[in-house]
């Protein structure tokens, strides 16, 4: 598979998970799917095998001691901008699938927070931190009240 083919397969491969966490958060295939580690397998994977060809004995050396000019010449070739990019969307997802279970487990509203990771993961996952310190700071009968509608789900 050539490197850009598998860097379109990466993209889509990771939006029905978004979708069904944002769009169908309490479904419960929903929770089953985001139960599994198996897509984080795959684009680890991925991720493995675009490492491992983008790495030269030039690159691992400045890798190991990064410098900015260093870092940005090594994302000038291809399969390492495509290794860089899989990074993004496993980790981005495992944040989000983070916030998704956070939400489940607490009851405190996510949709903002997934969408916010989906395109920014750290902005998405600032976003859960501060939601959830205002529901805990402001409303904390309103999330005791849905963690006990959450339990009595499961």
């Amino acid at each position: 598979m050539m490197i850009s083919q598998l860097f379109n397969v990466a993209n889509l491969f990771v939006l029905p998970f978004w979708a069904l966490m944002i769009l169908l958060p309490n479904w419960k295939i929903t929770r089953q799917i985001m139960s599994s580690y198996l897509p984080f397998v795959l684009l680890a994977g991925a991720y493995l095998y675009l490492f491992i060809s983008s790495i030269t004995p030039e690159n691992a050396q400045a890798l190991s001691n990064p410098q900015l000019a260093d870092i940005a010449r090594f994302f000038t070739d291809e399969t390492a901008a495509a290794t860089g990019w899989i990074h993004f969307l496993v980790m981005d997802l495992f944040v989000g699938r983070w916030i998704y279970w956070e939400g489940q487990k607490t009851g405190i509203w996510t949709f903002h927070s997934l969408a916010l990771c989906l395109f920014a993961g750290p902005m998405g996952l600032l976003s859960h931190i501060l939601t959830y310190w205002i529901a805990k700071t402001f409303f904390p009968k309103f999330q005791q009240n849905e963690t006990m509608m959450v339990e009595e789900k499961a």
